[in-house]
C-alpha cells in the first residue's frame, strides 16, 4: 500500500510541473517574455542596470527557461557589481544552451577579472568550439589576455594574431596591435614592440596608453626625440592619469 501511494504522490507532483511548464510555454507566455527582454536590454544599453533587473525578473517569470534572459540577467548584476549572481546567470545560460559562446565568453572575462586564468581560458575554449560563433576575435582576445597575464607570451601571440586572421576588420584591431606590442615590450625587445605600438595609435590616435609604451621603448633605444613626440601626445591626450604624470616626469628628464 505505502509503495502505491508514493506512485501516486510522485505521479501528481509530475503532472503538476508539466502543467506549470505548459503555463509558462504558451504564445503569449513568449510574447510577453520577449516584451520585458527588450526593456531590459535597452536598459543595460543605458547602463540603467536597477530597471534592467525590473524588466528581466519579470521577463524570466513568463519564460524562466529563456537562456537569453539569463545572460542579460547576467549583465545587468555585472553591472552593478553583483559578480556572483552574474557568474550564477551565465552558468544558468550556458545549462540551457551549452553553444552559447557570448555566456562562454563573458563568463571568462569575469574569471579574468577574478586572475582565475585557467578557468577563463577554458570558458574561452568553449566560446570558441561553436562555428557559428560570430565575433570570435572577441574571445581570442579575451584569450590571449589570459595567456600573457600567465607569461605565456609565445601563446599569447597566437592567439592575438589568429583573432586578427579570423576578423580582420575587427574593432579591436587597434588594441591588438597595442597589446602585442605589449608582449615583445615585457620581454625587453623595444625594436619589436615599436611598429605595432605605431600601428595601434595609427588606428586609434586616442591609445595614450600605447603613446606612453611607445615613449618608453624609444627611450630604449635611445631615441630621444621620438620619446619626447610620444609622451607629449600621453600628456595632450590624458594629463591627468598615471601615464600623463608618468610621461611629464619622463620630459623633465629629458631636458
Amino acid at each position: 500500500m505505502k509503495v502505491c501511494i508514493n506512485k501516486k504522490i510522485f505521479f501528481m507532483v509530475f503532472c503538476f510541473f508539466l502543467m506549470m511548464n505548459a503555463c509558462t510555454n504558451t504564445p503569449w507566455h513568449k510574447e510577453q517574455a520577449e516584451l520585458f527582454l527588450n526593456k531590459g536590454i535597452s536598459s543595460i544599453g543605458l547602463r540603467q542596470y536597477n530597471q534592467a533587473l525590473k524588466e528581466l525578473l519579470e521577463a524570466e517569470k513568463y519564460s524562466p527557461n529563456n537562456y537569453k534572459i539569463h545572460y542579460f540577467l547576467g549583465m545587468a548584476y555585472h553591472g552593478k557589481g553583483l559578480k556572483d549572481l552574474a557568474i550564477k546567470e551565465f552558468k544558468e545560460a550556458i545549462s540551457l544552451k551549452d553553444d552559447y559562446s557570448e555566456a562562454h565568453n563573458y563568463l571568462g572575462t569575469l574569471y579574468s577579472d577574478a586572475e582565475l586564468w585557467d578557468q577563463a581560458i577554458d570558458e574561452f575554449d568553449k566560446a570558441l568550439a561553436n562555428h557559428l560563433y560570430e565575433t570570435p576575435a572577441i574571445a581570442l582576445y579575451n584569450q590571449a589576455w589570459a595567456y600573457y597575464s600567465k607569461k605565456e607570451y609565445q601563446t599569447a601571440l597566437t592567439k592575438y594574431r589568429e583573432a586578427l586572421d579570423r576578423e580582420p576588420i575587427t574593432v579591436l584591431r587597434p588594441q591588438i596591435e597595442k597589446n602585442i606590442g605589449l608582449v615583445y615590450f615585457d620581454q625587453s625587445n623595444a625594436v619589436e614592440a615599436i611598429p605595432y605600438f605605431k600601428k595601434s595609435v595609427e588606428l586609434n590616435a586616442h591609445l595614450y596608453d600605447a603613446y606612453f609604451f611607445l615613449g618608453e621603448c624609444y627611450l630604449r633605444i635611445k631615441d630621444n626625440a621620438n620619446a619626447k613626440k610620444a609622451f607629449q601626445a600621453v600628456i595632450k591626450l590624458s594629463p591627468q592619469s598615471s601615464y600623463g604624470q608618468r610621461a611629464k616626469n619622463y620630459l623633465q628628464s629629458l631636458k
